[in-house]
């Protein structure tokens, strides 16, 4: 069942996805090389505490961190530890938080020091298909809309999305019905209502877009071995349009 949110909830839903915004740009200025995983994830849980939220992913499954750090090749899912990031590197840092029982989550791939054209390339082609699939999440449309225009925009550009892994409602639980694919034919699924929230998140790939899970039961990297990037934000459907619960607020 798709939860239908009130305003009243969408304004608990918007602290939490601002928390999160304020931890991703604080994780942001300090990627640089020579800190490890491990450090970032400190940052984050404390912040996490000290804006008021509680982190989401701390204990979900047994998952033993607050955010997930997946470097180079991992496609989501990175358990942070000892790993020194390295000049060239690319890290996708996921962040999810809970504010007064309600969950923003959102993801952000970015660069340490100089990295190369073709991770240039990725992390803004997989941006601008976030960007297109949030554009298709307005009330009228159909799910599948959604991941088709995320898709076409990938595969246009010589890219592959993965299909093992996709978005999902978002609430008072971190994964809520439906499951957003990015990928697919549109016209499909249910058609979009004001008040239901999204989590949207394509990972993309620069080569196929199969994965494997690795030996620790958590993290997923590119079968290949090619570079991968992760892109993700929590979607309000409103009358007008939508909102996006998990940008960051200008200041």
């Amino acid at each position: 069942m798709i939860v239908i949110k009130s305003e009243h909830e969408r304004g608990l839903m918007r602290q939490a996805g601002q928390i999160v915004a304020i931890v991703l740009k604080e994780l942001e200025a300090k990627i640089k090389p020579g800190v490890t995983t491990k450090e970032l994830d400190e940052i984050a849980e404390n912040l996490i505490s000290k804006l008021g939220g509680v982190p989401a992913f701390k204990g979900y499954g047994g998952f033993p961190a607050s955010i997930c750090a997946s470097v180079n090749q991992e496609v989501v899912h990175g358990i942070p530890g000892s790993r020194v990031l390295q000049d060239g590197d690319i890290i996708s840092i996921d962040v999810g938080a809970f504010y007064e029982g309600y969950c923003g989550d959102a993801a952000r791939t970015f660069g340490v020091g100089e990295i190369s054209p073709v991770a240039v390339k990725l992390l803004q082609v997989t941006k601008e298909a976030l960007d297109k699939g949030v554009a298709m999440a307005v009330k009228g449309n159909r799910l599948s809309d959604i991941g088709h225009a995320i898709q076409t925009h990938v595969e246009a550009n010589g890219l592959s999305v993965v299909r093992q892994y996709v978005g999902h409602g978002i609430g008072r639980k971190m994964h809520e019905e439906p499951q957003v694919l990015n990928f697919g034919q549109p016209g499909r699924g249910p058609r979009l209502k004001a008040g239901m929230a999204l989590a949207i998140e394509p990972m993309v790939n620069v080569g196929q877009f199969a994965v494997k899970t690795l030996s620790d039961n958590w993290t997923v990297e590119t079968q290949d071995g090619s570079l991968s990037a992760h892109f993700e934000n929590t979607v309000f459907i409103t009358e007008e349009g939508n909102e996006v619960l998990t940008a960051q607020e200008e200041q």
